[in-house]
């Protein structure tokens, strides 16, 4: 948790305070004096005043002090910091200073020592190397801009103290507004998924901020952030993060396909989803995603649009449409009725056209039919620029009024940001958001509306043989397992699987042969991908084809044994596991076989996976019209195909030493899915 002493402190003291502003700690101090009602305290050794607050040259002799806000050398705040908090107890500290884990092993073990001396002073530590924490009560940066903070802005986390700033700068000029700003770091005691925390444990609806923005360039517990975040999100806040750093699925070698699927990035995305975050990808995409956050609730798909400008209303269209959001054509009977108090030529469709001499009374009408008589709309995007002719004032005033009044959600897109730069700044005086480009805006509303809902917290998994399971699991090394122990799994998890047996001789082959009857697929046991080696043979029929290929396939390289099983058919599918360090297992399904390879049409949650997650795993594959069936052909089982999706994934609850498996190919008809070939990679601690 952040110490009060941190969000609330009565007295700061900032240690290398300068008189010279162009220096983190000259500036870091103006800023507090401009922001800080409380006691302000300064060290420099070789000032008495520095900006007119007296300076301790020796901090030995500081009073107490609650915050310190340090911009000295790295290698004078181990002492400092120790000082300060045995002698001053000082609870917080924020360390603008570089020159610690991000720069060699000493300064490593620097920032190391300091932590455990915050640590033994119960205290907080943000930083080094931040630009610091905007609150209410004081603004503890050395940069600019500091915006005017307000309890209804945004709460801003930020990994970068620069992309903070370039985060702030981004939004600032658009009206978002921010609550509270850190910037963490190193992150070497109070990270991004800390901060979440507290802002979890302390957040009441409707009295803290309602949107959190978070930018990460490393995720060190993700099941915290999952926890809070989730958390926070269903008490009704709202969260967007970017993470930065994403890494390729191809730069890993693999060894499966879940295994070349399965990257870190796609870990962080299925992380994601699963709190309900909004994943984002630049500053500007952030901040737009933000600032929809902050309109009312859109409960529906269904976007009007109202114009003057034909342009932007058409790529506005273009872009709602392409992400999955809608502008359909108004049919409502009283459109002829609005259409009467509109200029000559205008359009009541959708886009609705008044033209580019419509007045600021005809916007005012359009809005309020858009939001109590067109049923089929559910939200309005108002383009207004300005011609040039005369200012806008009115019409932006009717747009103010009626975002505060409508019941519908509106979003402003006001493009003439220098013809009405006047009018504009008069309209974010108020509170509101300017939305300048449509297409941007058009991208933010779709991954707000197309972001599904936080998880259940602790989805009720299908029950499968515990004791059998673990029993496999513990007699096991590490490594690939056999054939034999995977059909017992794959049984104790009751997971529909193949008649098989594996022969290591011709005589067995025969044996077993006559047990599950032709037509028969052959596999070879120990190559990694049969199908490359000639390691896969289907629709075996008689013995003499059966000794043939038994006798080829035992001189393939690496193979110890031939696997019998019975031919089956039906659609291919493809279920898998990869354990993500820290992030725990993801699960992945899609269509199996070549199409795997081929289209890499997957979708991937990760574990546990409530019965919505699976199924919303299968519904949002591109393939998903195949698997419900096409002209004529019979689709697959959807209940049995989501029913394996949650027993793969209660399989590696109670085995999380699975760290990689493949069931694939599935064979799906309407009636059932069968496993017939499975890889099971284990790895104990």
């Amino acid at each position: 948790m952040l110490s009060k002493q941190l969000l609330n402190p009565k007295s700061i003291v900032v240690i290398g305070g300068s008189d010279d502003t162009g220096k983190p700690g000259g500036k870091a101090l103006e800023n507090v004096i401009k922001s800080f009602s409380g006691k302000i305290y300064v060290s420099n050794p070789k000032a008495d005043k520095v900006q007119g607050v007296k300076s301790y040259k020796n901090i030995a002799e500081l009073p107490q002090c609650d915050l310190a806000i340090m911009a000295i050398p790295a290698q004078f705040c181990t002492e400092t910091v120790k000082i300060l908090a045995e002698e001053k107890q000082t609870k917080a500290f924020i360390i603008f200073s570089a020159g610690f884990s991000e720069t060699s092993e000493e300064g490593a073990k620097i920032e190391k020592e300091i932590v455990e001396i915050v640590n033994n002073a119960s205290g907080t530590l943000i930083g080094p190397n931040c630009i610091g924490v905007l609150t209410p009560v004081y603004s503890g940066v050395f940069t600019s801009p500091i915006p005017k903070l307000s309890p209804q802005g945004v709460d801003f986390i930020s990994g970068s103290g620069a992309t903070a700033v370039f985060i702030m700068e981004t939004g600032i000029p658009n009206g978002l507004q921010f609550a509270n700003v850190f910037s963490v770091g190193n992150s070497s005691q109070t990270g991004v998924e800390e901060v979440v925390e507290h802002l979890d444990k302390t957040y009441v609806h409707g009295e803290s901020s309602p949107v959190k923005l978070l930018y990460l360039e490393q995720i060190d517990k993700p099941a915290k952030l999952l926890k809070h975040a989730s958390s926070l999100i269903r008490k009704g806040c709202k969260i967007a993060a970017v993470k930065a750093g994403s890494s390729q699925a191809g730069s890993r070698a693999a060894s499966s396909h879940t295994g070349a699927l399965a990257s870190s990035d796609l870990a962080v995305d299925n992380l994601f989803k699963k709190a309900g975050i909004v994943r984002c990808y630049s500053r500007t995409e952030l901040v737009s995603v933000a600032s929809v956050f902050l309109q009312k609730t859109l409960e529906g798909k269904n976007i009007g649009i109202i114009t003057h400008a034909g342009g932007p209303a058409v790529m506005l269209t273009d872009a709602l449409e392409k992400n999955g959001l809608s502008v359909p054509e108004i049919k409502s009977e009283l459109k002829n009725e609005l259409l009467q108090e509109l200029f000559p030529g205008s359009s009541v469709a959708n886009p609705i056209d008044f033209l580019a001499t419509g007045t600021a009374e005809q916007l005012d009408k359009i809005i309020e039919y858009c939001d109590k008589k067109f049923d089929e709309i559910d939200a309005m995007a108002v383009i207004f620029g300005s011609p040039g002719l005369t200012e806008v004032f009115d019409a932006y005033e009717v747009i103010n009024k009626k975002i505060k009044t409508c019941n519908k959600p509106i979003y402003p897109i006001l493009p003439s940001l220098k013809q009405a730069e006047k009018e504009i700044e008069e309209f974010l005086s108020k509170g509101n958001i300017n939305f300048p480009d449509e297409v941007t805006l058009a991208n933010a509303v779709s991954k707000v509306y197309n972001t599904p809902e936080t998880s259940e917290e602790a989805p009720t998994l299908p029950a499968i043989n515990t004791e059998g399971i673990r029993e496999i699991i513990d007699k096991c090394e590490n490594g690939y397992l056999s054939p034999e122990k995977i059909q017992k799994l794959l049984d104790f998890a009751d997971i529909p699987r193949a008649k098989e047996f594996v022969a290591e001789n011709i005589e067995e082959a025969v044996k077993y042969a006559e047990k599950i009857s032709y037509p028969l697929v052959m596999k070879v046991v120990g190559p990694l991908h049969k199908s490359d080696v000639g390691g896969v043979v289907l629709n075996v029929k008689t013995q003499e084809q059966l000794t043939e290929e038994f006798n080829r396939m035992m001189q393939i390289e690496n193979t110890t044994g031939v696997l019998l099983q019975s031919f089956l058919t039906g659609t291919e599918l493809f279920v898998g596991v990869k354990y993500e360090e820290k992030f725990g297992h993801q699960i992945l399904a899609g269509m199996g076989g070549i199409y795997i390879e081929v289209l890499k049409d997957i979708s991937s949650c990760l574990s546990p996976v409530s019965k919505t997650e699976a199924e919303q795993m299968i519904k949002s594959l591109k393939s998903y019209k195949l698997i419900q069936g096409v002209r004529g052909q019979a689709g697959i089982n959807f209940n049995k195909f989501t029913d394996i999706i949650q027993k793969v994934s209660a399989l590696v609850t109670v085995a999380p030493e699975i760290i990689e498996m493949d069931l694939n190919p599935l064979l799906g008809t309407a009636e059932s899915i069968t496993a017939v070939d499975a890889r099971i990679n284990i790895e104990k601690k």
